[in-house]
């Protein structure tokens, strides 16, 4: 069976990732880079292995017939525009989060991909992470009952020490803590909750240390999330923090909790229910992208096509639903008052 040619738009630190993980499936190869910076085509090809061709010009990588899919990993304020592109020339599309920098272009996206009938995957690989395969796994088989409170929160110092710094700093490109970033925790909460949210009310903040000084936005933010059937649930996104990188997750429900990678069941005979019992898997402890499950995300997606289905857990609709929520938070810190989420439409 052959494998599918995919296009990589932007080279920069996350469309290695990529280009790894794509080249490690048994279904799909990356054959082409369109860069706005100068790129040698046999250096690529050194460090990445197989033939790959680089372009300059986006339009001219999607002329290529035999490309399948394209990978998006330019600067969120362009994912937009060379989603569409993407789309008008009948490709697969997988884009980085966030999805775009706000709900008219997300919903041009949705649209544009529709019409073109194309199969999508936004990088919410979070869901395919071990710490949230296993809480999925927890939740299915009913050891928490129904979960009536959740909290996942996002710690993560993105400061002049890390690479996604240089242009993260800026409202054109990072947008808010939570588009940057927090939005891997917005996102574990719909997947760990399910339901429909009906209103959000967030406030935000930022560090006195010089080190963040250069952001345009609040690098802090904390958000509630209210369900339509009364369940309630806590996003807190914190990129200005001097710390280990931290996805904590608490999960409370008729029958037990879960801590991280610590839980507790009335639905287990036996267990002590003043101790924890510990589930075993590596946590989601690390912003660098080489760290991340792109492998595991990818390969569901190119199954996923080779079935004619939609992407499991997160192809472009269901992102919506999370980056819908990110954009009620942002608007709700910015006026001070609760959003209903049918104010981002």
């Amino acid at each position: 069976m052959a494998k599918y040619k995919v296009g990589i738009v932007g080279y920069g630190w996350v469309s290695t990732a990529h280009i790894a993980a794509i080249n490690a499936t048994a279904d799909a190869e990356v054959v082409a880079v369109c860069s706005s910076r100068p790129l040698a085509a046999r250096e690529l090809c050194v460090r990445h292995g197989g033939e790959i061709e680089v372009y300059s010009d986006l339009a001219a990588m999607l002329r290529r017939r035999e490309l399948d899919v394209v990978s998006i990993c330019s600067y969120p304020s362009r994912h937009a525009a060379d989603f569409l592109a993407a789309a008008k020339a009948g490709k697969h599309v997988i884009v980085e989060k966030p999805v775009s920098l706000n709900w008219e272009d997300a919903k041009a996206m949705s649209d544009a991909a529709r019409v073109a009938g194309i199969g999508t995957c936004v990088c919410f690989e979070v869901r395919f992470s071990a710490q949230m395969r296993a809480t999925r796994a927890l939740l299915d088989a009913g050891l928490l009952g129904s979960v009536h409170y959740g909290e996942v929160d996002y710690f993560h110092g993105i400061g002049p020490w890390y690479g996604q710094y240089r242009w993260n700093t800026s409202r054109a490109n990072g947008g808010s803590s939570l588009l940057s970033a927090g939005c891997h925790a917005a996102d574990a909460l719909l997947h760990c909750m399910g339901g429909e949210v009906a209103a959000v009310t967030s406030f935000s903040t930022a560090s006195a240390r010089p080190e963040f000084a250069a952001y345009e936005y609040p690098t802090t933010s904390v958000t509630l999330v209210r369900f339509r059937d009364g369940r309630v649930g806590k996003v807190a996104s914190v990129i200005d923090c001097l710390q280990p990188y931290y996805f904590h997750t608490h999960l409370v429900g008729s029958e037990g909790s879960l801590l991280d990678n610590r839980f507790h069941s009335a639905r287990l005979a036996g267990l002590d229910r003043h101790a924890w019992s510990q589930l075993s898997f590596r946590p989601v402890d690390s912003g660098d992208v080489a760290d991340h499950p792109y492998r595991t995300q990818f390969e569901a997606f190119f199954a996923a096509l080779r079935r004619g289905e939609t992407m499991p857990h997160t192809g472009l609709e269901e992102a919506l639903r999370s980056h819908r929520l990110v954009l009620a938070a942002d608007r709700s810190a910015a006026l001070g008052r609760e959003v209903r989420i049918e104010e981002i439409a």
